[in-house]
């Protein structure tokens, strides 16, 4: 099988192999099926797209909406990346799923708008499938309404020009979306679950997702949730996409 490709940008080293690895698990991936580029450290490098069964790009630190002069030389650095692989992976149709950072670098690339409008607290919020997703070969299998884990300052305010809305919750219009026929984002997260949220959540318990205060009792209150649905949004894209 040709590989998957994660693109990463997660500083905290900790952080980045916890999320390869729940990857790699929630997706029924064997040693060597994914590969990975570090993007936050090294420079993206000469792809060949038709490598790879399918590309995924991660969660993140970095936030699309964040004014030009508060971003890092490495998020500017990569967003610039990103922008010119979207074009390629957009025009070719290249199977691509964007979670969470990932559908803001997506919608921001197709013409959609990302802002503090619609960004959720930490925990599991109701996803609900549009017509369109219940029809989709990736999410058609997911039940109508399912729980998933999200955390996010920012979100889209409607799905980008000629996208596909996918999912929505009530507080967040746009949950998962696509482009073309193989192109997908996600605002949730479809690697986690429980544990996996509560070490992502200590990690950055300093970057303004929640009061740090109040950790003990957010880590305590996930512990009692699940989203065992979210996670198959990966397997099905990964088994559906998997090729020689």
């Amino acid at each position: 099988m040709k590989p998957f490709l994660l693109l990463a940008t997660r500083v905290d080293d900790a952080v980045a192999e916890a999320e390869f690895a729940a990857f790699v698990r929630y997706g029924g991936l064997g040693p060597g099926e994914l590969e990975r580029v570090r993007l936050e450290r090294d420079p993206m490098p000469a792809l060949d797209v038709g490598a790879y069964s399918g590309i995924v790009l991660g969660g993140s630190p970095y936030c699309t909406s964040d004014p030009e002069g508060a971003k890092s030389a490495a998020q500017r650095r990569v967003e610039v990346e990103l922008h010119a692989l979207l074009e390629v992976v957009v025009a070719r149709d290249v199977p691509f799923l964007g979670a969470c950072y990932g559908i803001g670098t997506l919608g921001v690339h197709q013409g959609g708008t990302v802002d503090r409008a619609h960004g959720e607290p930490v925990g599991t919020v109701p996803v609900t499938l549009t017509a369109a997703g219940r029809a989709d070969p990736v999410f058609g299998g997911l039940p109508g309404t399912f729980d998933a884990y999200v955390g996010h300052k920012e979100a889209l305010r409607a799905a980008p020009p000629g996208a596909v809305l996918l999912a929505g919750s009530a507080p967040c219009p746009v949950q998962a979306f696509r482009v073309g026929e193989n192109v997908y984002a996600t605002q949730f997260h479809p690697e986690l679950d429980a544990e996996g949220f509560i070490q992502r959540c200590a990690a950055y318990r300093d970057e303004g997702y929640f009061d740090p205060a109040e950790f003990d009792v957010l880590a305590a209150r996930l512990r009692t949730t699940s989203a065992p649905s979210a996670p198959l949004v990966w397997r099905r894209f990964v088994e559906r996409y998997a090729r020689d």
